[in-house]
């Protein structure tokens, strides 16, 4: 192993030092190395001759005397002499002898010299050693300062010869000899380092980590990914499993989700592998990273440099479960060899652990019991109870290595040194370890160290620390009772041992802490009144300055000196609280979050604002040092605030109330609402605090149609319903509250259990004690008279007369007929009116809800006596009318007054009634039943509608039905409504033609109706198809045959017995061959079979289907493409198929139990099942548009297939691809394009080529595959995806092609994305094509497709005399803009005074934006990219002097301007022709160089003064420029001159019209008319804010800020609003463009 090697090398190397020192090694045993050493330390002489190392001779030669005086002593008398505190301090270890345990060698063999002989020769060489590093001035690795200052300041003087042999020199000499010494440190974040191995306790578990207390009060964190190999295992599970969900969101939830707490516990005990000492993350590029010390506790790197062959039983290793047995654990030890497994027995993991309820990748501490003859099986035990008795077992005494001291692994200890700072010694006489002031006890005991333990003696020990940055393996151990039997430490309360965090919790203030020990540099141990727990405060943390040194005996912090601490910390290994006695710390209200309380007021200050893009969106408030808490924007104040930021400046003090905090998260949730921050009310964080009639303010944070959430404190929420918004009816709650609306509501209903609770905004005390008592009085049953006070649209809400109580009256409660009735009935009724006999069948109390009825039945039962209100009216037999409040498949339940409801049974039911769909009843029907029996013991009672008495009913219909006379009966026979019965065949006048059915005449007060499918008999007699009723003519005489009784109200027919009314409908047929004797032979749904012919008869047209009927009562449907074979006809179902039309229909499917009858009307050879495996390429299907997107249009070719149309299959001319020209269910005849049948995926096309005829011209050709492009095809697509990368080309359904940017176009193209968008079509060629890796690139330049493709004109190619042609972009007063044409954005001024040969006045007179030119490059200023350019027409006639232009018809129509259409004025401006081109890529550069002033352009090249005044946007208004132009004008041409001078001398003078007042009507266009306005209104912020708006059109927001800087400078500090105008501004610019 690489760590026994190391240790084997330090071993290796100090018998080397000590051989070349001929000094005897300890470990040499061999016989002949013995009987040296013995010889070398009775005759030093003899050892200095065989000394061979030269640097140290003089040191041996100086000792000498020395060792022939004194063989057996020290040479660290000759040190110099020490102080009287220096020797009082190291009396104990002067005053000793070094007792060291003698090494166990296995192959041992006898020795010569004595026990006391081989004590004194190991303590010699010991001494030599020390002494020899000493005059190295050798430092400890670790830059301890003590150890430092020790060794920089020893001196090795020249032995002098003592004076006196006699006893008294002999014991001074005794008295300055000295020890060698172990300097006993302990752990400290210096001296921890990656690779470091400590002992800790888990102190906090979160959700990403685990907190562990180390020794000296460091804390380290543990990272779910450093628990365990199973635990990352069962990580990667879990994250492969979420990347599958989130493919098939379909897919079944698993809840193995990884719980920390579950694998940990508090206060377990753990090795940990230090992996880090800083935080990377939180160094943010600085040079000094933030502390935070990373740990592993995996075992591989926890049981770092264990072998197989260093198992030993009482050796602690670290284990992580495996998998979890029914008689315990199987352990992984993370050892090289896999095979080495461990066994934790049940038993073994103590009293209060479950070892089923363990999870695999769980961490335990464990101590080696035994090993199995092999070694593979280690037996583990985790009860720390057995394992922290270290007494008499349970430490090593043996080890092959030193590897096996890990921390946790208790040893026994072999004292070699102790001071009051620590206690040092030697395990098995081979590995050095120290225990500090902390854990060596003497930072707790009153008594001093020195006489606890004595040097030589042995004591028990737990190693916590490993230093593997020593030259000498070196480990920290613990003295402390807790830590050596591996429990808590604990606070005696009396008999009862607490916690010490239960007596003295973190944050406390302890009021008067008394000083008990003092470190001097270090801290304080002070008595917090918890007994057994003492507190330790650092010197950095005594007061708010620095405190130089501490004291015992003088100074404010002496020993018994009181002061007031207050506790930060507690670490469990130390068993000390972590105290300050900062004023700062002891004055601030919070010092974690955990200190906060849910609901308590506090105050803070505003830290910043946290803005988002809706502007504000909360508010960071400053509570304390460290702790800061979020106010949400809702949160800010009770109503909504339109600038947050004028109110919440930083720094401002604000009064809170805390809504939620997380510590885990480190979050807190403010609210700086008055509502909340004042209210008085009870909090509720918790729903088990909660009880119903509770009152307490809440925050809506979600708004419904069914009601909102309401937020209160913590996590507690309740639902508030619509209908306890208010007393009035709300319809949409949106309408009334918004989001942040503090209400105020009272508990309706809470379940702590499952933490739901409903509330209400209706305030109970509004309902007073007069109603209260009304409500009380009112009886089931009893009459109200009411006035209604609101309608809506299924209820009517009232209020009682003289009571003045509220209640509700339903629709269905109005009337007892149909719902058609009760729909009449509430148009009847207005607001206002009064309600007479009303009676109340149900009210709630808790609710205040009353609910009344107007049903006539129930009015009159009440009147009567005999409507059900209790369970004590209810009688066998009795008559009980009510109405239907549920119906199920096997019963109807019946209500009464007073809720009582009753059940009436299937089998109670009338066998006509009982074969009706829901029996023929809905919801609020009235009824009438019978009680058929009563529970008395349960309170239930049935009913029935039977009668008992059929045969008495028999013989009173004819006497009721005579009385129905028949008067001119069609058939002349007739003569009563009796002869009418079913199956009769009779006469009937024809009264009306309908589009389903003729009305008809039986006898003058007798009606009946023909349905069209009762009509014909066989599908040849229908001559009309479109219109089957046609050949009927009104008052026609037709023969036809009883039926049954015609249902108006649900539009079906009825048993001839079951009549409703007086005077029926019948329901009759014209069919002849038609066999009708009684009701069973009218065909029902049952009697239809799959595959059966039928004549259907359209009935109504619906999106997606036709409704038909095939009988009156016997309706289907046939989905749309399953109604013709002829596509085009199911374009327009209205005229080729309308309302009553005949179609022949076969039947697909049937489902009596659901009522629904699939049929369809195609060939009888096409109607098998459409699935995948039928399907092939090239088939042509109808298909019906079930969806369409921008994309794609969205195909169905059956109720389980349908595909996607994409742009590249809609048509042959990409260039008319359109999807949104077809609409939702249109019908399209598409071509199978491909069949993916493993996926269940289709490609289909409506490509006219492929759907109507091959020979049809194709555009764009199909590409189906990679095989059939090839490199130079020049093709067009669309664009799928705009990448960074580049474009992402659909060339068809499954071939895509990538652009890259470089591609994109010849031109550079500063913002290339958005010039493409997705579905956008381009045309480009194919670069390459490789089939086996499906990738395809193409280009998009022009110059790659054209052949006589011209390369644009660039910068470069321009040359003076060049003649080009553009249009003019802009004009301007000194002249216009020309964009060249062809060109990559190339553009140029052309100077006023090079526009013609003669002067120009206007420009704009002479060009306008848009004009083409021709125009002449005069020249090219590299340097600043400036073009000049002109358009005098002698420029041209020159160049077709020259042959430099053919064309000179050309010339006259896009050349210069004549001089005969300029009109020449005197001008005494000059202006520059140059334009700044240094960014041509932008054509905006080029228009801000428009604006800049006439000094800018440089066309003069005089040499321009200086300026002084005023200059804004390159416009001056101190007249100096006017004077150099005019000297500049000077110097012209004589002839130019004399001329205008002549013209000027022949002009009349003129009255000049000051039009500056008219500047611009339209507004400033320019930098310059902004600049000019802003001289005469400065403090306008409409005109900045216009400049700004003017400069970010231009792209320029740098401009726009710098703008927007300037006006808040410029404006007056008067004019507030204008100000507030311009900061609204610049911050909306600040979040549009950050």
């Amino acid at each position: 192993m690489p760590e026994n090697q190391k240790f084997r090398n330090n071993l290796r190397r100090n018998v080397t030092s000590v051989k070349q020192q001929n000094i005897p090694h300890v470990g040499l045993k061999t016989m002949g190395a013995i009987k040296r050493t013995a010889e070398e330390a009775r005759n030093p002489a003899k050892r200095m001759k065989f000394s061979k190392d030269p640097g140290n001779a003089p040191f041996h030669k100086k000792s000498a005397p020395a060792a022939e005086s004194r063989p057996r002593t020290s040479n660290l008398s000759a040190l110099p002499s020490e102080t009287d505190e220096d020797k009082k301090r190291r009396r104990s270890a002067q005053s000793s002898v070094l007792k060291e345990e003698e090494r166990a060698f296995p192959r041992g063999g006898a020795s010569v010299l004595t026990p006391l002989e081989h004590k004194q020769i190991k303590i010699q060489a010991e001494k030599d050693v020390l002494f020899e590093q000493a005059g190295k001035h050798k430092v400890a690795q670790d830059g301890d300062s003590e150890l430092e200052d020790v060794v920089s300041k020893t001196k090795i003087p020249e032995a002098k010869k003592p004076k006196s042999k006699g006893k008294d020199s002999k014991a001074e000499a005794a008295s300055k000899q000295e020890e060698p010494q172990l300097r006993t440190e302990g752990l400290s974040y210096r001296r921890l380092f990656p690779g470091s191995i400590v002992l800790g306790q888990v102190t906090q578990i979160t959700a990403r980590d685990v907190s562990l207390a180390l020794p000296n009060n460091l804390t380290g964190y543990i990272p779910v990914t450093a628990v365990s190999d199973k635990l990352n295992q069962r990580i990667e599970a879990l994250l492969a499993e979420d990347g599958a969900k989130e493919e098939d969101v379909d897919g079944p939830a698993d809840g193995d989700d990884i719980d920390l707490k579950k694998l940990f516990h508090i206060g377990q005990y753990l090795r940990a592998y230090a992996t880090s000492t800083v935080d990377d993350t939180s160094a943010n590029g600085s040079s000094k990273a933030k502390r935070r010390i990373e740990l592993s506790v995996n075992p591989r790197q926890a049981n770092n440099g264990i072998a197989k062959s260093s198992l030993l039983a009482n050796s602690m290793i670290q284990a992580s479960v495996v998998s979890v047995e029914d008689h315990g654990l199987v352990m992984d030890l993370g050892l090289e060899d896999e095979t080495v497994k461990g066994f934790l027995s049940s038993k073994e993991l103590g009293h209060k652990i479950d070892h089923s309820r363990i999870e695999e990748g769980a961490v335990f501490l464990c101590m080696i019991t035994g090993l199995n003859q092999n070694g593979n099986i280690v037996k583990l035990s985790a009860d720390y109870l057995k394992i922290g008795n270290i007494k008499k077992s349970h430490f090593l005494t043996e080890a092959p290595t030193v590897d096996v001291f890990l921390p946790g692994t208790a040893v026994e200890i072999l004292t070699t040194e102790v001071s009051s700072s620590g206690v040092a010694g030697k395990i098995m006489g081979l590995l050095d370890a120290t225990a500090d002031f902390t854990h060596s006890g003497a930072g707790e005991s009153i008594k001093n160290i020195e006489s606890r333990y004595k040097i030589g003696s042995k004591i028990k020990a737990r190693v916590i620390c490993t230093f593997p940055n020593m030259d000498q393996p070196r480990v920290g151990i613990s003295m402390l009772g807790h830590v050596l039997a591996l429990s808590h430490r604990t606070s005696l309360d009396g008999d009862v041992e607490k916690d010490p965090l239960q007596k003295l919790a973190l944050s406390a203030t302890v009021g008067s802490a008394k000083v008990v020990k003092v470190q001097p540099r270090i801290g304080l141990f002070l008595d917090l009144g918890v007994k057994g727990v003492l507190g330790y405060a650092h010197i950095s943390r005594l007061a708010d300055k620095k405190v130089e040194n501490l004291s015992q005996t003088s100074g404010p912090y002496q020993l018994d000196s009181t002061h007031r601490a207050r506790v930060i910390g507690y670490n469990p290994v130390d068993g000390l609280y972590i105290v300050s006695l900062e004023p700062k710390i002891l004055d601030q209200p919070f010092l974690r979050i955990e200190d906060i309380e849910v609901g308590q007021i506090v105050k803070g200050k505003v830290e910043r604002l946290i803005l988002n893009a809706n502007g504000v969106g909360g508010v960071l408030v400053n509570l304390a040092e460290g702790i800061s808490g979020l106010v949400p924007e809702m949160h800010l104040a009770d109503v909504h605030l339109q600038h947050p930021e004028k109110k919440f400046r930083e720094g401002v003090t604000v009064t809170a109330r805390v809504l939620s905090t997380d510590p885990e998260k480190r979050q807190i949730r403010l609210t700086l609402k008055k509502t909340l921050v004042n209210s008085q009310s009870t909090i509720w964080k918790d729903y088990s605090a909660i009880s119903v009639g509770d009152q307490s303010p809440g925050t809506l944070i979600n708004i419904l149609p069914a009601g909102a959430v309401v937020q209160f404190y913590g996590t507690v929420r309740g639902f508030l319903p619509v209908s306890e918004m208010s007393e009035a009816y709300i319809q949409d709650p949106a309408e009334h509250f918004r989001l942040g609306q503090v209400v105020n509501v009272h508990v309706l209903s809470v379940n702590s259990e499952k933490g739901k609770m409903t509330v209400t905004c209706k305030d109970p005390a509004a309902f007073n004690l007069a109603q209260q008592t009304a409500l009380k009085e009112l009886k089931p049953g009893a009459f109200v008279n009411a006035s209604v006070t609101e309608k809506t649209n299924d209820t009517i809400n009232v209020e009682i007369e003289t009571s003045g109580l509220k209640a509700i009256i339903h629709l269905e409660q109005l009337t007892d007929g149909s719902e058609q009735k009760n729909l009449s009935a509430m148009k009847r009724i207005r607001v206002g009116q009064k309600l007479q006999d009303l009676v109340l069948i149900e009210k709630v109390e808790k609710r205040h809800l009353v609910v009344l009825t107007n049903k006539p039945s129930l009015v009159g039962a009440a009147k009567a006596g005999t409507l059900l209100a209790t369970f004590s009216d209810v009688k066998e037999g009795q008559k009980a009318p009510g109405f239907v409040r549920n119906v199920t498949p096997e019963s109807v339940y019946v209500q009464f007054a007073g809720g009582l409801v009753g059940l009436l049974l299937k089998s109670q039911l009338s066998a006509d009634i009982a074969k009706l769909p829901a029996y023929g009843l809905r919801k609020g029907q009235s009824i009438s039943t019978r009680v058929l029996s009563v529970d008395h013991a349960q309170q239930r009672f049935l009913l029935t509608m039977r009668d008992d008495a059929p045969k008495t009913e028999q013989k009173s219909k004819p006497a009721s039905a005579a009385l129905i006379e028949v008067l001119n009966p069609v058939d002349g026979t007739s003569t009563s409504i009796e002869d009418f019965t079913i199956g009769k065949l009779t006469k009937a006048r024809i009264t009306a033609i309908k589009d389903t059915q003729l009305n008809v005449q039986l006898a003058e007060n007798l009606q009946g109706r023909i349905d069209v499918s009762e009509v014909f008999n066989k599908w040849e007699e229908i001559n009309d198809r479109k219109h089957p009723l046609r050949k009927f003519k009104p008052k026609q005489i037709i023969s036809v045959r009883i039926l049954g009784i015609h249902d108006a109200r649900n539009h079906r027919f009825l048993p001839i017995t079951h009549r409703q009314g007086r005077v029926p409908v019948f329901e009759l047929s014209a069919k002849t061959k038609i066999q009708l004797e009684s009701e069973a032979d009218v065909l029902t749904l049952d009697k239809v079979s799959p595959g059966s012919t039928w004549i259907a008869y359209v009935n109504n047209i619906a999106d997606s289907c036709l409704w038909v009927n095939i009988s009156p009562n016997v309706r289907g449907r046939v989905e749309l493409m399953d109604l013709s074979d002829d596509v085009s006809l199911l374009g327009n179902l209205e005229e080729n198929f309308p309302v009553g039309s005949a179609i022949r229909v076969h039947v697909k499917k049937v489902d009596p139990s659901a009522n629904r009858l699939d049929l369809s009307a195609i060939k009888t050879s096409s109607t098998g099942p459409l699935t995948l495996q039928s399907i092939s390429k090239g088939m042509i299907l109808p298909g019906r548009v079930t969806k369409v997107t921008e994309r794609s249009v969205m195909v169905q070719l059956s109720d389980s297939i349908s595909g996607p149309v994409t742009l590249t299959e809609l048509t042959d001319d990409y260039s008319r691809a359109n999807p949104t020209i077809h609409k939702k269910n249109e019908v399209l005849r598409v071509c199978i394009v491909d069949v993916d049948a493993p996926n269940k995926k289709l490609t289909l096309s409506t490509r006219p080529s492929k759907v109507l005829s091959s020979s049809l011209p194709v555009k764009d050709p199909q590409i189906l595959s990679l095989s059939q492009l090839k490199v130079n095809d020049v093709v067009r697509g669309f664009v799928k995806n705009v990448a960074d990368q580049g474009l992402f080309v659909s060339l068809g359904p499954s071939v895509t092609a990538f652009v890259r940017v470089s591609d994109l176009s010849d031109a550079y193209i500063k913002d290339w994305k958005s010039s493409f968008e997705v579905d956008q079509l381009v045309r480009g060629k194919i670069l390459n094509v490789d089939v086996p890796l499906n990738h395809v690139q193409m280009s998009l330049k022009a110059s790659i497709m054209d052949e006589n493709y011209v390369p644009p004109i660039t910068f470069s190619d321009l040359k003076p005399g060049q003649i080009l042609t553009g249009k003019v972009r802009k004009v301007e007063d000194f002249g216009a803009f020309i964009d060249v044409d062809n060109s990559i954005r190339v553009s140029g001024l052309c100077h006023r005074s090079e526009i013609a040969d003669q002067r120009v006045q206007d420009v704009r007179k002479v060009y306008e934006e848009g004009d083409v030119v021709k125009a002449v490059v005069l020249e090219v200023d590299t340097e600043k990219r400036r073009v000049s350019f002109g358009l005098k027409a002698s420029y041209f006639k020159d160049a077709a002097s020259d042959g430099e232009s053919g064309d000179e018809e050309s010339d006259s129509d896009v050349g210069g301007a004549e001089p005969e259409a300029v009109a020449s004025e005197d001008d005494d401006e000059t202006e520059d022709s140059g334009v700044d081109l240094d960014d041509v890529q932008s054509i905006d550069a080029a228009e801000e160089v428009s604006e800049a002033s006439d000094d800018e352009m440089g066309i003069d090249r005089a040499p321009v003064k200086p300026v002084n005044g005023l200059s804004t946007g390159g416009f001056d208004w101190t007249g100096a420029s006017v004077a150099q132009d005019k000297a500049g004008a000077g110097d012209e041409s004589d002839a130019e001159s004399r001329e205008v001078a002549k013209k000027k001398k022949r002009r009349n003078p003129e009255i000049k019209v000051d039009k500056t007042g008219d500047l611009d009507k339209y507004g400033p266009q320019s930098v310059a008319d902004f600049e000019r306005q802003l001289l005469g209104q400065p403090n306008s912020s409409l005109l900045w804010l216009q400049y700004m708006e003017f400069q970010i059109k231009l792209s320029e927001v740098d401009k726009a800020r710098d703008i927007a800087e300037r006006a808040l400078k410029t404006i007056h500090i008067r004019e507030e609003e204008e100000k507030m105008n311009v900061w609204t501004a610049l911050l909306n610019l600040e979040i549009e463009f950050g």
